[in-house]
C-alpha cells in the first residue's frame, strides 16, 4: 500500500514541504531515497526500536520511501516521526485517512520518546501558507510553533500519543499562544540593566549617544575594565524590537536551535559575545560562510 505523509526541510530561514511517499509491498529490503543524509538513513534503526518498544513493528516486507522533491537534500533526524507514521500507515497498523492533513516532525529516541528539533517556526509558517490543518511536533517545540495563528499545533512526548491520535483513541491537546500578548508582556523584560552599573559615566554617555544615533562604538581597555559588562546592557537602551523584527529574530534562533522549551517568541534584541581570538570566517558562520552571507542578504531583502 502507498501512503503519503508530510514533513519539511529548512534551507536558510525558509522551509520547503517534503512529501514522504511510503510503499509497503511483497518482498524484502528497506529503501530510502530522495537525497537523505546519514542522519536520515540512520532513522531505520531508531524507528525499529521505538516501534518495538511501543508494541508495533517495522513489517518484514519490501519498504520503499521516497522523500520528494528528490533533488533537495534532506538533513537531520527530524524525519524520524513522519517516517515511522508513514510506515505504520502503509502497513495498515494504524488508520491513515487524515494523515495528509498534518505536517509531522520529530526525532525519535529508542524508547519512542519524541525529542526537540531545529527550525520549527519556519516550518509552521510554511505549513499554514500551504493550508495544512495542523502540525504534530515535539512538546518542547510546541510553544515556538504556536506563534503561528490559524494552525493547530499538537505537542507530543511519545510516538504512542501520535498513533493513538490517528487511531481515534486519544485527543491531543492544542497549544495556543496569543502572539501579541506574549510579545508585549516580555518586550522590556531584560536580565541586565544600566542601573546595575556604578561609575563609568563617560562610557555610559558614549553608549547612549551611539544607541540614540545608530552609531557603531568600539571600547578599548584591559581585561576586567567593564567592556563586556557595559556591552551586555546596550540592548536595554536601544528601541525595542517590533513584532515583525521579533518574528524574524525568532526564525533565525529557531533554525540555529537556540530557543528554549518555554520560549515562544524572541522579544529582546540579541547580544553575542564572541571570544577575542575569533577569526573573520568564524564570526560570520564558520564553514557555512557562503551560506551565511546568502542568508544575510535574504534577511535584508525581506526586512
Amino acid at each position: 500500500m502507498l501512503v503519503k505523509a508530510f514533513g519539511s526541510a529548512v534551507h536558510g530561514i525558509n522551509a520547503t514541504t517534503i512529501t514522504l511517499e511510503v510503499s509497503v509491498s511483497q518482498g524484502v529490503n528497506f529503501y530510502l531515497v530522495g537525497l537523505p543524509d546519514s542522519a536520515v538513513k540512520e532513522s531505520q534503526q531508531r524507528i525499529d526500536s521505538a516501534l518495538r518498544t511501543n508494541g508495533y513493528k517495522v513489517p518484514g516486507k519490501k519498504i520503499v520511501i521516497n522523500m520528494a522533491p528528490a533533488d533537495i537534500r534532506k538533513e537531520g533526524s527530524a524525519y524520524d516521526l513522519p517516517l515511522a507514521v508513514g510506515i505504520l500507515a502503509a502497513s495498515e497498523q494504524i488508520k491513515f485517512e487524515n494523515i495528509g492533513d498534518y505536517i509531522i516532525m520529530g526525532e525519535l529516541s529508542l524508547d519512542g520518546t519524541v525529542q526537540k528539533v531545529k527550525g520549527i517556526l519556519p516550518i509552521a509558517i510554511q505549513a499554514r501558507k500551504e493550508g495544512f490543518k495542523g502540525f504534530i511536533l515535539p512538546k518542547g517545540n510546541a510553544r515556538e510553533a504556536a506563534v503561528v495563528n490559524n494552525l493547530d499545533v499538537y505537542g507530543v512526548d511519545n510516538i504512542k500519543e501520535v498513533i493513538d491520535f490517528f487511531n481515534g483513541d486519544k485527543v491531543l491537546e492544542k497549544t495556543v499562544i496569543d502572539t501579541r500578548e506574549e510579545f508585549y508582556a516580555n518586550v522590556n523584560n531584560y536580565e541586565f540593566d544600566f542601573s546595575d552599573v556604578r561609575g563609568q559615566e563617560n562610557v555610559k554617555r558614549a553608549l547612549e549617544i551611539a544607541a540614540s544615533g545608530g552609531h557603531n562604538i568600539i571600547m578599548i581597555g584591559p581585561p576586567g575594565a567593564g567592556k563586556t559588562m557595559l556591552s551586555k546592557r546596550l540592548p536595554t537602551i536601544i528601541p525595542p524590537l517590533t513584532l515583525q523584527e521579533a518574528l524574524l529574530t525568532t526564525k533565525i534562533h529557531s533554525v540555529a536551535g537556540k530557543i528554549d522549551s518555554g520560549t515562544s517568541l524572541m522579544t529582546k534584541r540579541p547580544f553575542r559575545s564572541p571570544h577575542h581570538t575569533i577569526s573573520d570566517i568564524a564570526l560570520v558562520g564558520g564553514v557555512n560562510y557562503k551560506r551565511s552571507c546568502k542568508n544575510t542578504i535574504d534577511i535584508a531583502n525581506n526586512t
